[in-house]
């Protein structure tokens, strides 16, 4: 599917009859219903295991075809209806105009499985108000389009039941530049619901130098929000939350081509953590997958099991890049 996306895309940019590109998932019964729920992680897991060098070329591709989208020449927009997650975010962040519906439910998940933000998280999380970002990627949390909307990863809201005549319509449009396209989207849009998100609380304890702290501080507080906060971030990978936490302050301050550069750096850390001496099944990765996805268990073993064991010197070896800058994957984004 990415390559068939990259392929698609490479080649109407430079198809003069092609005026813009918009991008719809699929339910099961209905058009929409759909965008993207995660299941490519399944094949992280048997590929690892087959010691099949897809997986590298996976990464490889995803994120350039990431990189593409965010700099589409062309008009791209984005019908995020339903399940909006992982690599869904990966091929809706970089639109011109990302849609929302009442039935949307967004996230960026990766933290369950041992894994981070990946697909421009760290550059496009990063750019969300306060520390909303960095919440949303550390604790996994799920909102709908009026929380999207709020920390600007959704530009507005439509009735989902009116997506096919909205989507005809598009077609229909004799040009496509910022007028045509606002027209267009004003006569679909609708109230979101009102978001739920406490900004303030957010900003308050994810402003911290590491999880650990953020965890004690909110422990320490008490109180309903903060106490169920503490207890998502204590479920997930202790040394891939100080990771990710730290993947989204480096990237506040890079270009997205460098930031996607540093996540295919990581990404082979996480399945190959040379500088721990693990691998494979002893990768918390790996072990994330198999407790999630494979068998289902939801009891990952997590190495080292608790935030205070993780060391700084544990998290700064995922930002060593594995390849010099001649030969690095990525070399050629712009």
């Amino acid at each position: 599917m990415v390559r068939a996306l990259a392929e698609a895309l490479q080649a109407w940019r430079e198809d003069a009859q092609v005026q813009a590109v918009a991008i719809r998932g699929m339910g099961k019964e209905q058009p929409f219903g759909a965008f993207c729920a995660g299941g490519d992680i399944r094949f992280f897991h048997q590929a690892m295991l087959r010691g099949d060098a897809a997986l590298e070329d996976f990464f490889t591709e995803e994120y350039a075809l990431n990189h593409l989208i965010h700099n589409y020449p062309k008009p791209y927009i984005a019908f995020m209806d339903g399940i909006v997650m992982g690599g869904g975010m990966g091929v809706s962040q970089g639109a011109r105009l990302r849609i929302v519906t009442e039935r949307t439910r967004m996230a960026m998940p990766e933290t369950q499985i041992g894994l981070f933000p990946d697909v421009g998280g760290g550059w496009f999380l990063a750019r969300c108000p306060g520390q909303s970002g960095a919440w949303l990627a550390l604790t996994s949390e799920v909102i709908g389009a009026g929380e999207a909307l709020a920390i600007g990863l959704a530009d507005i809201c439509f009735d989902f039941k009116r997506l096919p005549q909205a989507w005809e319509d598009l077609a229909r449009l004799p040009d496509y530049d910022s007028a045509s396209l606002q027209a267009w989207s004003s006569r679909y849009r609708m109230s979101a619901p009102d978001s739920t998100l406490p900004l303030d609380l957010i900003d308050q304890y994810f402003d911290q130098a590491n999880v650990q702290s953020i965890v004690q501080l909110l422990q320490n507080e008490g109180g309903e929000w903060c106490s169920r906060t503490a207890s998502q971030l204590c479920t997930h990978s202790p040394l891939m939350q100080e990771v990710t936490l730290e993947q989204i302050r480096r990237g506040a301050s890079m270009s997205l081509a460098d930031e996607l550069r540093m996540e295919r750096d990581m990404v082979r850390h996480c399945f190959n953590t040379r500088h721990l001496d693990r691998f494979m099944r002893a990768t918390d990765t790996m072990e994330g997958i198999r407790a999630l996805a494979i068998d289902k268990d939801r009891l990952p073993q997590w190495n080292p099991p608790k935030l205070e064991l993780v060391s700084p010197e544990m998290v700064a070896g995922f930002f060593v890049s594995p390849w010099p800058k001649h030969a690095h994957p990525l070399r050629d984004l712009a």
